[in-house]
């Protein structure tokens, strides 16, 4: 998985896996679903990230079952 935030336009993109793109779907008007051959979400991209999300508090946890 990889998540970049891009400052210049306020976009934060996360990619699940890499995957080729072959779809993408407008979830809402800042929202972005790309979807691969199979219809499987490989990324989100996100408009206005810093409104939307709290991009400064950012953590990662990884839990095992």
């Amino acid at each position: 998985m990889k998540i970049r935030y891009f400052d210049d336009t306020d976009t934060l993109h996360i990619e699940f896996r890499p995957a080729e793109v072959v779809e993408t779907r407008d979830l809402d008007e800042d929202t972005l679903l790309d979807v691969d051959r199979e219809g499987k979400i490989c990324g989100i991209t996100i408009e206005h990230a810093k409104q939307r999300t709290e991009i400064p508090k950012f953590s990662y946890e990884y839990t095992v079952a």
